[in-house]
């Protein structure tokens, strides 16, 4: 039963972190949400910065399996980079607790917040890292500093996905994974 009452609390804790974000998301709120009293929640979480903290862990693993999911090795590095990081981005881009948390870091700028959206980037980095390594590793590229390829690798993503379609239309998937190629595998020069 307390299993049950914990996974309540989680799932009502992020229904109201997607809806009124970290910062308008209370205690209070979650345990009317969770249809338990606010104790019950001190049993299980010390306090809200513990319960994101559970929340976003495990956000960060669905992520990490929706990325291992697109891995496919019969795929060239090319192809799977590119998978993987429009995945992720496209999981960013629906999931209603991470559209919520991107819209209070820039509107907002709430630390806690700030300090999620940094470490969800860093767990994307370091996901892409080992597949660069490995990349490397076998001789499909040239060596290079993973991080910070990974890093580069994952704004150029950031900026053709929402970036872009601020001011324009959205690009194509196929159009992305074009671009993708020639200004990062294959480059401008003739």
């Amino acid at each position: 039963m307390s299993v049950d009452r914990k996974r309540q609390i989680l799932e009502a804790a992020e229904k109201s972190f997607s809806m009124f974000g970290y910062k308008a998301t209370t205690m209070d709120q979650v345990a009317k949400m969770a249809n338990v009293g606010k104790g019950t929640i001190y049993l299980f979480f010390k306090n809200k910065e513990e319960l994101f903290d559970e929340i976003i862990s495990a956000l960060i693993t669905d992520m990490k399996t929706i990325a291992e999911e697109e891995i496919d090795d019969n795929l060239t590095f090319k192809e799977n980079a590119h998978r993987v990081l429009y995945r992720l981005l496209e999981f960013r881009k629906s999931h209603q607790l991470t559209i919520k948390l991107f819209q209070e870091e820039r509107d907002i700028g709430t630390k806690a917040v700030v300090d999620v959206v940094q470490r969800l980037e860093q767990a994307i980095i370091q996901y892409m890292k080992v597949i660069i390594q490995k990349a490397m590793d076998d001789g499909e590229i040239k060596p290079c500093n993973p991080e910070i390829t990974a890093f580069v690798m994952i704004k150029l993503y950031v900026s053709l996905i929402f970036d872009w379609e601020r001011n324009r239309e959205a690009l194509e998937k196929e159009e992305i994974a074009k671009l993708f190629e020639l200004y990062f595998f294959d480059g401008l020069a003739n």
